[in-house]
């Protein structure tokens, strides 16, 4: 073997990833046949992305967690839905009831403390959805004004080349 390990053209660490939340998918499946009883001590820390695409949480919540939110199932949650893209799920907070969407590829973390086993993911920002931002000054009609830095054609593309280390 040498130091010079070509890259991979097959995408290795997305298929694993994948494969690794579908073991998610697979436990809250179990959970939900079984009459969304945990069995044993059994209890599970869920981290996702709160503004990753398809996640769908009340507003108050994704204001006090903006980027990233865990959840516990344990003892007191409801209406456990598992679908092959991800989960919904019943919860209080603060005694405020609340259901949660969350999508398998917004998931960055499952731990389950009563039995040591935790999975750890890596999110990718094709996972995350575009933040919401105002217009850009630049983005504004009426350019062309004078002391405009744009070129005639009203082009500002800018090229940027990040050289891959060898």
């Amino acid at each position: 073997m040498t130091d010079d390990t070509p890259d991979s053209l097959i995408p290795y660490d997305e298929i694993v990833q994948e494969a690794l939340r579908a073991v998610v998918g697979r436990v809250l499946g179990e959970i939900e046949r079984g009459g969304s009883e945990l069995p044993g001590n059994h209890h599970f820390y869920i981290t996702f992305k709160t503004g990753a695409q398809g996640v769908s949480i009340p507003a108050h919540l994704k204001e006090r967690f903006p980027d990233e939110m865990t959840i516990v199932l344990q003892n007191k949650f409801w209406d456990l839905d598992v679908r092959e893209d991800g989960f919904s799920v019943g919860l209080s907070f603060n005694q405020i009831p609340a259901k949660l969407d969350v999508p398998y590829a917004a998931i960055t973390a499952f731990v389950d403390p009563a039995v040591d086993f935790g999975l750890q993911f890596q999110a990718s920002a094709s996972e995350l959805a575009p933040e919401e931002h105002e217009d850009a000054e630049n983005d504004a009609e009426n350019q062309g004004a004078a002391g405009d830095s744009a070129s005639d054609d009203g082009s500002n593309v800018v090229t940027v080349d990040f050289g891959r280390k060898k």
